[in-house]
């Protein structure tokens, strides 16, 4: 569908849209936005997750490879010689 539809469409749509004559209380409106905040901010904690997870193994995988050289090190770590 061209663009120009689209918008005709939806303008005829808003238009010809009639009143609903419902009322929906204050109780049920900050139910409504509260339940979608918590929505929206589940979902970015869910992708925040999936992001995370494989990095925080990718660390602790350096951090343990780094670990083990500095075992295998003749002097071994840097941080017990004086400075």
């Amino acid at each position: 569908m061209k663009p120009i539809g689209v918008l005709g469409l939806a303008c005829v749509v808003l238009v010809s849209a009639s009143p609903a004559h419902a009322y929906i209380g204050p109780g049920a409106g900050l139910g409504a936005i509260g339940a979608t905040i918590a929505l929206v901010i589940a979902v970015i904690l869910l992708i925040a997750g999936f992001v995370w997870y494989p990095v925080k193994r990718l660390l602790k995988g350096r951090k343990s490879r780094s670990d083990s050289e500095i075992e295998k090190a003749p002097d071994g770590p840097e941080s017990d010689k004086p400075r």
